[in-house]
């Protein structure tokens, strides 16, 4: 059998996320700049969205705030309330988490 010499024609992808040209863009590039500073703008929630929602950060601090009680370097009274502030965080981030999972 003989494969045919007729090659496919490449796809791409548009990468509808990224700051692609498009024909809009060439016909109206006075709104390049507006579009630029909306990524901007959309990839720095993002950044501190992940940051803000970090789990494991704040399990780290709350392994050094015991490791600190532990070692006399702070008191019982502190603690308690520095640790009841980590609790609330985690429990804020896992509620956010829900609520993202659910929309």
């Amino acid at each position: 059998m003989k494969k045919s010499s007729k090659k496919e024609p490449v796809r791409v992808k548009a990468d509808n996320e990224g700051l692609g040209i498009g024909l809009l863009d060439v016909i109206f590039p006075f709104f390049l700049p507006i579009k630029g500073l909306v990524w901007i703008g959309k990839k720095l929630k993002e950044t501190a969205e992940a940051e803000i929602t970090d789990k494991s950060k704040v399990q780290e601090e709350l392994l050094d705030l015991q490791m600190r009680f532990e070692m006399d370097e702070i008191n019982e009274e502190e603690y308690e309330k520095k640790e009841a502030k980590l609790l609330e965080r985690l429990e804020a981030i896992r509620k956010y988490e829900e609520e993202k999972e659910g929309r």
